[in-house]
């Protein structure tokens, strides 16, 4: 009997060390002396450093011993000034370690920073592409501990720091293997009191992240079990965080979920990401909430490829009927009951954008394993359905 040659192959890498649960916060002083800390700089953004959180985080580290101060020059859409801001606070503090804390902007410029502070090359040379991570001088980077306080993007187990680049207004991902966290710190009580515009528009983030790995079309049955999982949490929990942002135990799961996306995205993202982007880098609207109203559009649109897959993942979250259709109609239920807008037009969008920002979809990192094939004009009628809020093929 001659043997079947198998097409199942892949190469997988799975994330880091995670303490996770409620008052996990007080393990950061210990987290960062493991990994030789003695003056961590505390990287966040501007409006989180105002808030008590970042105040009491600070003076933890300090009752430690510590030599804790913070930097918070950070914007919603980061860009590299953010990170060569940071990288010379760093210097200027004789600092020997970053804890990178807040939503995505700060974590993912906590990481950037940790990176620079031993790189003499700028940071587009160390951008996703071939093998460019191999430029890196791993020997001066700086060790991270990242603490998030949002349930979204999951940067906490990402190996990339997006910036936008203001030289084409595109946003690129910055790569190394060691970007990833060496210590993660998820404290659900972090989050409390988020307000729910922000909860729900990361929470569609989470979800984004799960739905289009999972819908991806590489062979990855890991990252294919923690989506389907993520995305039952979401349903479960995603409106009762939105409703009472007190609720720390619909904060804690949707942070496992903010965490499971991002581990799952490795085997690929999709359309969705590739139409958010260029709306967040040249129009600085919020990367999830932009997420949350591309999602059905580019559910529709990628049906002929993923009809089954949502039909499987439809009964293994409890809908009603197992069917791509029943699926859709969650998705387009959830969005309506935590508030999410139904189109673009609300985000600022309008019409002439959607022939301004295919270009830049269709060359976004995400692009490739979207599970249909993308091209410039499918993308530009794309745009158009969801600024439009044509929900049609």
């Amino acid at each position: 009997m001659t043997a079947r040659k198998s097409e199942l192959t892949g190469r997988w890498n799975y994330p880091t060390n995670i303490r996770f649960g409620a008052g996990r916060i007080r393990d950061l002083p210990a987290a960062c002396r493991e990994l030789g800390m003695e003056r961590p700089l505390l990287v966040t953004d501007a409006g989180l450093a105002k808030l008590p959180v970042v105040a009491q985080t600070v003076q933890l580290c300090r009752d430690a011993g510590l030599g804790c101060d913070v930097f918070a020059d950070v914007q919603p859409n980061p860009v590299e000034t953010n990170v060569t801001q940071g990288v010379d606070r760093f210097r200027a503090g004789g600092h020997d370690g970053v804890i990178a804390f807040g939503g995505g902007s700060a974590l993912d410029i906590g990481k950037a920073v940790g990176l620079m502070v031993g790189q003499t090359r700028p940071i587009w040379d160390f951008e996703d592409k071939e093998d460019w991570f191999t430029r890196v001088n791993v020997a001066g980077m700086a060790p991270v501990v990242a603490v998030p306080t949002t349930a979204g993007t999951g940067s906490e187990v990402g190996r990339c720091s997006v910036l936008t680049d203001l030289r084409d207004h595109t946003k690129k991902l910055i790569f190394h293997p060691r970007l990833l966290p060496a210590i993660v710190i998820g404290d659900p009580e972090l989050g409390v009191g988020l307000p729910a515009k922000i909860t729900a528009a990361v929470g569609m983030d989470a979800l984004s992240h799960n739905l289009e790995a999972f819908c991806a079309p590489a062979y990855h049955p890991l990252a294919d079990g923690i989506a389907v999982e993520g995305i039952r949490l979401v349903k479960e929990w995603l409106p009762a965080a939105v409703r009472d942002g007190g609720d720390v135990e619909a904060r804690a799961h949707m942070l496992i979920a903010s965490t499971m996306g991002a581990t799952a995205f490795q085997k690929g993202l999709g359309a969705m990401h590739s139409l958010s982007h260029p709306c967040s880098a040249n129009l600085n609207t919020h990367h999830g909430l932009t997420n949350g109203v591309v999602m059905p559009y580019v559910l529709v649109h990628n049906e002929p490829a993923i009809a089954k897959k949502l039909a499987r993942l439809a009964a293994y979250i409890g809908l009603r009927k197992a069917t791509y259709a029943a699926f859709l109609d969650w998705v387009l239920e959830l969005r309506e009951s935590i508030g999410i807008p139904p189109a673009l037009s609300a985000l600022g969008l309008k019409e002439e954008h959607a022939a301004q920002f295919a270009p830049q979809a269709l060359v976004d990192p995400s692009t490739p394993s979207n599970p249909l094939p993308m091209d410039r004009p499918a993308f530009e009628q794309l745009y158009l359905h969801a600024i439009r809020g044509e929900l049609t093929a």
